[in-house]
């Protein structure tokens, strides 16, 4: 079972992300704009996709070290509820994040979602001749105008 770790995140000096393998699992950071005699440190245990929205466990403590503790206890009670599939669907989505962003680095377009029953989409469209294209591009509408004309015109019933 791994073990709780932490990272500088490296924009901040007083911020660490924790993570539980490879799976960031929360934030310990210095609060920003809190009065002085309140908690200067904050925390936030969870992570999304892989729990509801807002299920996650958070606080405040005077210290680093309070704030460490607290984090360790809340993160038992949430590691108690979940799975290996709430991981795996962290994962899946952080991968799926790094592709769009290669993606659109390299001057791609993301690649169609799936089509079919059940998978709504109002961008792309499969055409009668087996193609999926975006009907939002038009030299793709133009290719497909006449396979998608002549399949209407022979699906519709005639009129009598």
């Amino acid at each position: 079972m791994p073990e709780l770790t932490r990272r500088h995140y490296p924009e901040r000096q007083d911020c660490w992300h924790v993570y539980y393998g490879d799976v960031q699992v929360g934030t310990i950071a210095i609060r920003t704009g809190v009065p002085h005699h309140a908690d200067s440190w904050g925390w936030i245990c969870g992570f999304y996709p892989g729990s509801e929205p807002g299920e996650y466990l958070d606080g405040t403590a005077a210290t680093f070290d309070k704030a460490r503790a607290d984090f360790a206890a809340a993160w038992r009670i949430f590691l108690s509820k979940r799975t290996e599939a709430d991981f795996e669907a962290w994962r899946d989505a952080r991968d799926w994040t790094e592709r769009k962003y290669a993606m659109w680095d390299a001057g791609k377009k993301l690649e169609p979602p799936s089509y079919g029953p059940g998978k709504p989409c109002s961008r792309f469209r499969r055409c009668h001749c087996g193609d999926v294209f975006d009907m939002h591009c038009l030299n793709e509408n133009l290719v497909h105008v006449p396979h998608i004309s002549v399949a209407e015109r022979i699906s519709r019933p005639a009129n009598v």
